[in-house]
């Protein structure tokens, strides 16, 4: 039996041991540490994250990085960030915050709003408002301060240091040229806008200012004028109807109200007067039935060959013509008396007919030359005193150089004479060129003129000065190149032209498109024709469409042919400074869209003044054309005036004589 040799396991030493439990222990210490920083690390960045959100601060962002809170994100201000800050400290220890936000930088200070406010009137000059500092506010005082330099004027300017804006010295001259013009104005100067609200003492003067402000006005800059021109006050309140040979017509024509003007158009109309009429809207009427009264004349001068009807206050005058018959006579006068309201007074004539074999008439004349305005006065005047007076008026009226003097001294001359000539005179004062022709019968005045008021105020100088039941003749003709305003239209004459253009034919397009059609390019030479006599009118111009296709795409299309249109009077060398494209789309319709006539009457193209309630239709501009209604006194409506009737109360064959004017 082999015995085997044993072999003995050495023994681990217990130093070994006490290492190896020691390094064991260690670990499990890290780990516990480890996760315990892992623990408060959350902890920590749920709290302060929750806490911020319910502040309502959402601009900071939390990362937790051990046991540090890490702030970030871009603060609103520094206020904002140390709020931040606070916050959190309120929750961990400060010593854990780590503060890395941005703050947005703080904005250059902007420049201040220039403006400066401009009030006139006969008080005096107010400036109001904010000016760069430098020379501009004392120009601007000087300026100011020289148009009325015998009041104070009132300087509440302010100025800053800072540059101007873009535009706006341009602005501001064009503010100072304004107050210049407008003795009664309010103008508003900024620089992208000016605002002008003034009043003018008449119409003629209104549209003359219109004028002179649109052609001042820089390029570019939006302009608002609101220009008001009162009534004017009629003495004697005047009409003057004449029906002969030549047709019916007015030679004057006045009316307190719009209703009443257009009332006395329409019975003119029917009476046979044609054409358009200057009918003035004005103050001083003598009743308020003055349109009922007018049209019972004019009714009457309508039932008789031929008649001349004037009204001068309560006065009326009917002078018929000598083929009327006597019977047609008394009848027409007797319904005419029994129509007029009390408070008028009725002077009625037949004409008589001419006799054979008479010797002419005693007369004076006086010619009146176009282009160089000499006047020739001959004929006839009672005595050396009234020749002084004629030469001493004609020089006043006609210039000291224009005058030739040849008349001779007759003291047999009717009564009234003297009242005759003067007046005469005065009415022909009103004409380019002329003549006028006195006799004891009649005043004669004929000529022409460039201004269509001069007729009525001719017949309201004759009527007056000659009194009532005085025959007188007024042959007038207007002459267009004569007048300085009748190559510029309104913006009202301007709209009611286009709507005309665009009744005949339509503006059509390629389907689907903003081409303008070739069958479109007569239509737009015509209303390019009309927009060139109105260079700068603001008018927009709307595109529509049927209901086919989307409602964004309809609106952009509409949009896209309303520009096609300008483009294309641009190119045909109109102003298109003052139009505005606006496209509509569907949502304007005239017609039904389910049927193939609404939707061609809803694809359209409409101009429309900018500033007004509606547009002038085709329709409307017809009748006013009809109606023959005019400009002058248009916009005012004076139905409520309650001023106080200076007529007589009782209806007498004499009139009573007009109250004294008040100083």
């Amino acid at each position: 039996m082999v015995t085997l040799p044993s072999f003995r396991m050495p023994q681990l030493s217990s130093g070994l041991l006490a290492s190896g439990a020691f390094v064991a222990a260690a670990g499990v210490a890290v780990l516990i540490a480890w996760g315990a920083a892992v623990l408060v690390e959350g902890i920590s960045a749920r709290a302060v994250k929750t806490r911020l959100l319910t502040e309502g601060i959402t601009f900071a962002q939390v990362e937790a990085d051990g046991l540090q809170i890490h702030l970030l994100g871009t603060a609103p201000n520094e206020a904002a960030r140390y709020r931040v800050v606070n916050l959190v400290g309120g929750l961990i220890d400060s010593a854990r915050i780590r503060d890395r936000m941005d703050v947005t930088p703080v904005k250059a200070v902007e420049a201040p709003r220039f403006s400066v406010e401009m009030l006139r009137n006969d008080d005096g000059i107010q400036l109001i408002g904010l000016l760069p500092e430098g020379d501009t506010a004392k120009g601007v005082t000087d300026a100011a301060q020289a148009l009325s330099p015998a009041i104070p004027l009132s300087d509440m300017i302010e100025t800053a240091d800072y540059p101007a804006p873009k535009g706006w010295d341009a602005a501001l001259a064009f503010g100072m040229e304004a107050l210049k013009l407008l003795p009664r104005s309010k103008i508003s100067v900024a620089a992208d806008q000016v605002a002008i609200t003034a009043i003018a003492g008449s119409d003629t003067e209104k549209r003359t200012l219109e004028t002179q402000l649109d052609a001042a006005k820089p390029e570019g800059l939006q302009v608002k004028i609101d220009i008001s021109a009162p009534r004017p006050v009629l003495t004697p309140f005047t009409l003057r109807f004449v029906k002969d040979a030549d047709g019916a017509r007015f030679d004057a024509c006045s009316a307190d109200t719009e209703a009443a003007r257009t009332k006395i158009l329409m019975a003119a109309g029917v009476a046979g007067a044609i054409g358009r009429t200057a009918c003035t809207v004005g103050l001083g009427v003598p009743t308020p039935r003055w349109a009922d009264a007018v049209t019972a004349g004019i009714d009457a001068v309508a039932q008789l060959q031929s008649a001349t009807l004037t009204f001068s206050d309560a006065d009326v005058t009917l002078l018929a013509g000598a083929d009327v018959s006597q019977s047609d006579f008394d009848r027409v006068v007797g319904d005419l008396e029994a129509a007029l309201p009390d408070v008028f007074s009725v002077k009625a004539e037949l004409e008589k007919k001419p006799e054979g074999g008479v010797a002419g008439p005693a007369e004076f004349t006086a010619t009146l030359a176009a282009k160089t305005h000499r006047v020739e006065l001959r004929g006839r005047l009672t005595d050396e005193m009234l020749r002084k007076a004629v030469d001493s008026f004609a020089r006043a009226e006609f210039g000291s150089g224009n005058i030739y003097l040849a008349t001779r001294m007759d003291p047999e001359l009717p009564d009234g004479w003297p009242v005759r000539v003067l007046a005469g005179l005065q009415a022909l004062a009103e004409l380019d060129n002329g003549s006028l022709v006195v006799r004891a019968d009649t005043v004669q005045i004929k000529g022409v003129t460039g201004s269509q008021s001069a007729k009525v105020r001719i017949s309201q100088i004759l009527s007056e000065k000659l009194g009532q039941g005085q025959t007188f003749k007024v042959d007038v003709r207007y002459d267009k190149e004569l007048d300085p305003l009748a190559g510029v239209p309104t913006p009202q004459e301007c709209a009611r032209d286009v709507n005309d253009v665009l009744a005949r034919q339509k503006i059509t397009f390629t389907p689907g498109s903003a081409e303008i059609d070739s069958k479109a390019g007569a239509v737009m030479t015509a209303l390019a024709d009309v927009l060139k006599d109105c260079p700068g009118v603001k008018m927009e111009v709307a595109g529509h469409t049927d209901s086919q296709g989307s409602e964004e795409g309809n609106r952009a299309l509409s949009q896209a042919r309303a520009e096609s249109v300008i483009l294309a009077l641009q190119g045909r060398q109109v102003d298109v400074s003052g139009l505005l494209a606006k496209g509509y789309g569907e949502a304007v319709p005239l017609g039904e869209n389910e049927t193939d006539a609404g939707r061609e009457s809803n694809r359209r193209i409409e101009f429309t003044l900018i500033g007004a309630d509606r547009p002038v239709s085709a329709d409307e501009a017809k009748a006013a054309e009809v109606a023959g209604a005019s400009d002058a006194g248009a916009g005012v409506d004076f139905s409520n005036d309650t001023s106080p009737s200076l007529a007589p109360k009782e209806k007498t064959r004499k009139p009573k004589r007009r109250p004294e004017k008040n100083d």
